[in-house]
């Protein structure tokens, strides 16, 4: 009897692992605070992730869900079997190399800083310069907190589980600066009184949808339908129609 109920819940424990290759599902783990790529209208997930990840399943002959988590937590779903896919505006790095692949490139994404008005940082290069000792605000996980703690130290980069958090950090002087994506930080600063965009970059990445490294094959499918995709002009109509061209 004992061993009857532990091959029950052994197989319990695989059902979800296995439900995000469900031939009928595409399952895509996202952190839905990432305007335009993707956040939340009316109680729906919605932006340039969420539309070019339907787009994808429409060809594939599947069904989009999407699951809203964390942002450090999306890896560790795509690894262990949770979702399908990863896509949250998330950058290639050698680092997440290691853990699951990458498919083709669909954007390219800006670092950017955004700080009080008089503030003494106007450039990058004061981060940087000598003597230099400012608190910058990041969301915990992304390549801005990746970037900043090997540039400036743990000890100087406070980690925020959103971006809206580290915006409120530095509204409340907590911390100097806050790098995040250029789109979302236009978005802050629009929103809240007293921040400046500065007008230079931090860095620049190349944004792509992270897959378990076993599912070479559910890689190659949405590469294939990605990169029809992209030749149709579909992405770039999704992208320009967030980010109206300047």
């Amino acid at each position: 009897m004992k061993k009857i109920l532990a091959l029950v819940l052994a197989l319990c424990m695989m059902v979800p692992a296995l439900s995000a290759f469900a031939e009928d599902k595409l399952i895509m783990g996202t952190n839905a605070a990432f305007p335009p790529y993707e956040y939340y209208e009316d109680g729906v997930i919605v932006g340039i992730d969420a539309e070019i990840a339907a787009a994808i399943a429409e060809k594939l002959g599947m069904e989009l869900v999407i699951d809203d988590m964390d942002f450090g937590a999306i890896i560790t779903a795509v690894t262990t079997g949770k979702v399908s896919i990863g896509m949250a505006g998330m950058t290639v790095t050698e680092e997440r190399l290691q853990s699951v692949n990458f498919s083709t490139s669909y954007a390219t994404g800006i670092q950017a800083i955004i700080v009080k008005e008089g503030s003494p940082i106007a450039s990058v290069d004061d981060l940087y310069a000598e003597g230099a000792s400012y608190k910058i605000g990041v969301q915990e996980s992304t390549t801005g907190d990746i970037y900043c703690s090997d540039d400036f130290g743990d000890e100087n980069v406070l980690k925020y589980k959103v971006g809206a958090d580290a915006v409120a950090a530095l509204l409340a002087d907590k911390v100097d600066c806050v790098i995040i994506d250029n789109n979302p930080a236009k978005a802050f600063v629009e929103a809240n009184d007293g921040l400046v965009l500065l007008d230079t970059q931090y860095a620049v990445e190349d944004y792509a949808i992270a897959i378990a490294l076993e599912n070479t094959e559910l890689l190659e499918k949405i590469n294939a339908a990605l990169e029809e995709l992209i030749a149709d002009g579909t992405v770039a109509a999704i992208v320009a129609k967030y980010i109206p061209a300047e």
